[in-house]
């Protein structure tokens, strides 16, 4: 059994529903279903869930929204009659926009794209339509009750062998509606797939799968045919736009294997995400960089200080001042007599001079230096371990183009680099890393 999630840009219109069915119907195992609210058509067309959004503000500042909800409902209508469904939906949207009061949360409200998506594609299916409130508990705090959830869909699939799931929600210890931060539709298919043990979770989008680098930045990047979690984990923390933070999680923890698939191209090999790959084919050996990621605008803080490695809570001390403040501290590269702080500078420079302040207060640096504009880049790959001589070619590359390096880190686990350069250096590092190691 597979479980298959389908994201808006996949279920916009009637003719994506189409080849959604296309694509279910070419493979049995593929039972489970899970489904976004419908995404953009054009790229200056809105997303349901934006609209429900919408029509949350107006009903809470007393303002009409008449004209919101008749768009909202002309896009369920219109894919009804694309795909030549009943006129049932009618009724659940009336049924809908009637629980729509100003006592109705946002999360009530805007949980009803999912809802509503799944009736449809339930009936397009010939699946059965079981609802996130039946199943997917969160605990107060909002974090997922995993034992209870899954053991709650596990008997539903008991009853349901084939099912069309809504993403994006799911139900309060007190009965309320909560939902995932944006993207929760991806954490909710991949819950699905570990509570019921599945062969695989795809995840269908609007792209082949993860590319090595934002193409933004480089022409045309090749596509990641195989990934492990951990090289993911480290691309998406550093700003590549892959999955949703906690899908990997559920899957991850259940052993399952990850599919990023096309629904524009099903027969795409689309991207694979597994803990790891013992069968390497000789491109993959060839080549030891995995993906290239990185994120502008931070600043490095450099605190010195003679003879620090005598001083055991030195570190500790400062960094509990960064506490103080509620400031991330990315990486913390060090040397015998002084060490860095990478922070945001949007974070960093609300607070900027008191924190120094108290740095130089409480413990007595030599220096402190603040370096802005600075830019991290980070080379992933779960080759660079067994590949002598990366470090140095990476550094060398960038040296010969005239880029300057300004920090230097690298992961004990040895599957990533990070490499800090000046904003004005970030395009050209990418693009030079990409254009020679690719």
């Amino acid at each position: 059994m597979k479980v298959a999630k389908f994201g808006g840009s996949s279920l916009s219109c009637g003719e994506n529903y189409r080849k959604v069915k296309e694509i279910v119907d070419s493979d049995p195992s593929r039972r489970v279903v899970v489904v976004s609210a419908p995404g953009k058509r054009t790229a200056n067309d809105n997303k349901v869930t934006d609209l429900l959004y919408i029509c949350h503000a107006h009903i809470r500042y007393k303002v009409g929204y008449d004209d919101i909800w008749n768009n909202i409902c002309e896009r369920y209508l219109e894919i009804a009659s694309a795909c030549g469904l009943s006129e049932g939906i009618k009724d659940s949207l009336n049924s809908v926009r009637s629980s729509m009061t100003s006592a109705s949360s946002e999360d009530d409200i805007v949980s009803r794209g999912e809802y509503l998506n799944a009736l449809l594609m339930a009936e397009h299916l010939g699946y059965d339509f079981v609802d996130a409130a039946q199943w997917l508990f969160f605990n107060y705090d909002g974090t997922v009750d995993y034992k209870k959830t899954y053991a709650a869909l596990r008997e539903l699939a008991k009853v349901h062998t084939h099912m069309v799931l809504p993403g994006f929600y799911g139900v309060m210890p007190d009965g309320s509606l909560h939902v995932f931060s944006r993207g929760g539709s991806d954490v909710t298919g991949a819950i699905a797939a570990a509570a019921l043990s599945a062969e695989c979770y795809e995840n269908w989008t609007d792209v082949n799968g993860i590319l090595m680098a934002d193409p933004k930045i480089v022409r045309n990047p090749k596509l990641i045919r195989r990934v492990t979690f951990n090289e993911l984990r480290e691309l998406s923390f550093m700003g590549a736009e892959v999955l949703h933070e906690d899908t990997v999680f559920p899957v991850r923890q259940a052993n399952i294997p990850l599919y990023i698939k096309n629904t524009k191209s099903p027969s795409s090999a689309g991207t694979l995400i597994m803990e790891s790959f013992t069968d390497e084919s000789e491109e993959e050996r060839a080549r030891f960089i995995t993906g290239i990621a990185g994120k502008k605008h931070y600043s490095i803080i450099t605190v010195s200080k003679n003879r620090m490695t005598d001083d055991i809570s030195f570190i500790r001390r400062v960094l509990e001042i960064s506490e103080r403040y509620d400031l991330h501290v990315e990486h913390i590269p060090s040397s015998i007599d002084s060490f860095s702080l990478v922070i945001a500078t949007k974070s960093l420079y609300r607070c900027v001079h008191a924190f120094v302040a108290d740095i130089q207060k409480e413990c007595q640096p030599d220096s402190i230096k603040v370096c802005d504009e600075v830019s991290l880049v980070a080379v992933v790959g779960r080759r660079m371990q067994s590949t002598k001589g990366v470090s140095g070619k990476i550094f060398g590359t960038l040296g010969d183009h005239g880029i300057n390096i300004r920090l230097i880190e690298q992961g004990s686990d040895e599957i990533n680099i990070i490499i800090g350069v000046m904003d004005c250096d970030f395009i050209p590092a990418i693009r030079t890393l990409y254009e020679s190691f690719t």
